[in-house]
């Protein structure tokens, strides 16, 4: 029986985990699921999975996350380092799933145990990504992607040396927009932003998948998972979301990894690694499908993604202060702030005022991402 904690286990992520465990039930033993504000969500979780510790992050809702669970035996906390130390228990396998930078500090946590991080926390390798890698090396700990398109390249990749890579390709969907023009665009509501295609995501990633932010960020993270070099990276939009991701090498030979729109599949991927395991996804039907079509990314209407060619480009602390600022520009256009195009037009311009040195460590890179959020701020309200 392996041992398994969920940071974030009430998002669509965690859900999706629990599901396939749920179905592979006496494999595992949960050590902690946590949850930012969902306590009776939580609670009903910990009791259904025997969970040793269940932890709320906001503490306005320990109360009632104490309540629900009074006299199951569960233990129960709240707040950031509750968090951390719920992270830092050592489980076999760390899902982390955390949305945004609230998610750094546990998932370093975790890494420092030196188990299996199936990660699904963008941020950690796009703020932190070089502090991140470090500590991965030092404590010998093993990092598995689950964003669908990592997982492929990471399946592609198994048992080949990347020395004769000559691309890795991230598909895109080019999301719920990918055929507006500028002007419908301008006009893009928070509900039809949402609206993806393909995937049921949360609303934040939603937005980035509208904004083809959240392809931009991927390719930072590929950058930092698979060391070929930032001129072996690429992106194609692709938007049927069969192909999750290729991986061509030196004699022309293209692997690519085919699955239906199902978050299981990569995750689960990671949780049986180096094995696999069944789950309850449609085969895949490439008859019923019919036809695969692949074009260029548009730079042009989702500037996005050379933004964040950019910041990777640039390295040190520029791809922190890139998420941040898109973080409060998506905020921002979900609450009626700022119109949709003006996202990428804002994040552009916390890059072009901010350059902060190098961050040595995570402490650095949360005081980037602070200053970053607080510029970005700015320049909502005088928007």
């Amino acid at each position: 029986m392996r041992s398994l904690t969920v940071l974030g286990a009430t998002g669509s992520i965690g859900a999706s985990t629990l599901d396939l465990i749920r179905r592979n039930r006496d494999e595992w033993r949960v050590v902690a699921l946590t949850a930012h504000s969902n306590a009776a969500e939580l609670a009903k979780l910990a009791r259904e999975f025997g969970a040793e510790v269940a932890v709320v992050a906001d503490e306005v809702h320990l109360p009632a996350l104490r309540e629900a669970l009074a006299g199951s035996g569960i233990e129960v906390a709240g707040g950031p380092a509750a968090l951390i130390e719920a992270a830092a228990r050592g489980a076999d396998v760390t899902v982390a799933a955390i949305v945004g930078c609230a998610g750094l500090a546990p998932t370093m946590a975790a890494i420092e145990q030196g188990g299996i991080i199936a990660l699904a926390n963008k941020e950690a390798l796009v703020s932190a990504g070089e502090v991140m890698m470090a500590a991965v090396a030092r404590h010998g700990a093993t990092l598995l992607p689950i964003d669908s398109e990592h997982n492929a390249i990471f399946q592609c990749l198994t048992g080949n040396d990347h020395a004769h890579v000559r691309w890795i390709t991230l598909t895109a969907s080019g999301g719920p927009f990918r055929d507006w023009s500028w002007e419908r665009l301008s006009a893009a509501t928070p509900a039809e932003a949402v609206r993806h295609p393909n995937w049921d995501m949360g609303a934040k990633i939603s937005v980035d998948s509208a904004t083809m932010f959240n392809k931009g960020l991927e390719l930072i993270e590929a950058y930092h998972l698979f060391p070929v070099g930032l001129d072996k990276l690429r992106i194609i939009v692709h938007p049927q979301s069969v192909v999750h991701s290729m991986v061509e090498y030196r004699d022309g030979s293209t692997l690519a990894q085919l699955g239906p729109s199902d978050m299981r599949v990569p995750i689960a991927s990671a949780l049986a690694w180096p094995a696999r395991m069944d789950t309850p996804c449609a085969p895949l039907d490439l008859a019923e499908i019919g036809e695969l079509t692949f074009r260029k990314p548009d730079e042009v209407r989702f500037p996005a993604t050379r933004l964040a060619r950019e910041a990777a480009q640039a390295g040190g602390a520029i791809p922190a202060v890139l998420n941040a600022a898109n973080e409060i520009a998506v905020a921002a256009f979900l609450g009626g702030q700022i119109s949709f195009t003006r996202i990428s037009a804002q994040v552009e311009d916390v890059l072009g005022s901010y350059a902060p040195p190098p961050p040595g460590s995570l402490s650095d890179v949360l005081d980037v991402d602070t200053e970053a959020r607080a510029r970005a701020r700015v320049l909502v309200t005088s928007t």
